[in-house]
């Protein structure tokens, strides 16, 4: 795979972004015989990452592959066969103001703008009308696609054959990216299982056991899917690896960022001071003002936010819930 890739000449990838899951990426795209340059935010970093090799902050102990060269030149993207945009969601504005593209790019940011309530792809049209872009999301840790463990995910663009052609030259028997041409529906999976992954997390830190968080996933994935159907999303989409997958993976370990989260404020911790901010935590508010906006009941969705922007307690939001009336599953 790599020979043929190389020999046709589409084989440079860009990252613009050095913390775990860009590196991880960067790793993945390296082991698929692509040249890789990964663009960090911070000049001091880049010596020491292309000296040794590793990324001592984010992911200690794995060896990057000597096809990734670290750089703080934009410039030296401007030939990449693909851009990955891998930053924090609430910055994916900022960097498309700042950068410019040729080539087509991947959002690799889950989430949904603050102050706009827009989804990634929504951002990335508003802020680039002719660019090229599409989504890369799904079930996966920084750390198994770093350390090649299998993996699926999915990489959606509108233009089909082009996703195909990418994901080709991405992918390994590791690293598997499945076609699709709902860009929405995967940025809505991506977004919105942060904020239910907290809700999970809350469930574990209280001890609720493992039915209840079988329960609170189920119907927290019945809110993504209403959501994700009204904004136009696929149902296939919903119930697939960017979908129901990811949501499976984030709300169940404590290797996710939001799982961890909703287990500290479930222990009386809070946002601004215990902790990385996780996506789901900046995003829970403007996605429940969306579903307002649109008329579709998330009520798993709205505590979350309650909790994280302080206006209830957990164990109110808790018995909010668990007071809420019976009905039809469906």
């Amino acid at each position: 795979m790599a020979i043929s890739r190389q020999s046709s000449g589409i084989n440079h990838v860009g990252v613009a972004g050095a913390g775990a899951w860009g590196t991880a990426l960067a790793q993945a795209a390296a082991n698929a015989g692509c040249r890789v340059t990964v663009l960090a935010s911070a000049a001091s970093q880049v010596q020491q990452f292309n000296q040794d090799h590793e990324n001592k902050r984010f992911l200690p102990g794995i060896r990057l592959s000597d096809r990734i060269v670290f750089t703080h030149d934009a410039s030296e993207l401007g030939d990449a066969h693909t851009v990955l945009l891998v930053c924090p969601a609430q910055q994916l504005r900022r960097l498309l103001g700042e950068l410019s593209f040729q080539a087509p790019v991947l959002i690799c940011s889950k989430g949904i703008e603050r102050e706009s309530g827009k989804l990634m792809p929504e951002v990335a049209q508003e802020m680039c009308a002719g660019m090229n872009f599409g989504m890369l999301s799904g079930p996966s840790f920084a750390l198994d696609v770093a350390r090649r463990l299998p993996c699926a995910i999915t990489l959606a663009m509108n233009d089909v054959a082009l996703a195909t052609t990418l994901s080709k030259m991405i992918g390994t028997p590791a690293f598997r990216p499945y076609v699709s041409n709902d860009v929405i529906g995967v940025a809505v999976g991506g977004a919105v299982k942060n904020v239910l992954a907290i809700a999970c997390g809350i469930v574990e830190g209280r001890g609720f056991g493992e039915s209840a968080r079988a329960a609170l996933t189920t119907r927290g994935f019945a809110e993504m899917t209403r959501f994700g159907l009204a904004l136009g999303g696929k149902i296939e989409t919903m119930g697939g690896l960017s979908g129901l997958g990811d949501l499976i993976l984030t709300a169940s370990s404590k290797q996710s960022r939001n799982f961890s989260l909703g287990v500290r404020l479930a222990g009386g911790g809070n946002v601004g001071n215990d902790g990385p901010l996780a996506e789901g935590a900046a995003s829970a508010e403007a996605l429940v003002k969306r579903a307002h906006a649109i008329g579709i009941q998330m009520p798993i969705a709205e505590a979350v936010a309650d909790i994280v922007a302080g206006r209830v307690e957990v164990d109110a939001a808790i018995q909010g819930l668990l007071s809420r009336p019976f009905k039809s599953e469906h």
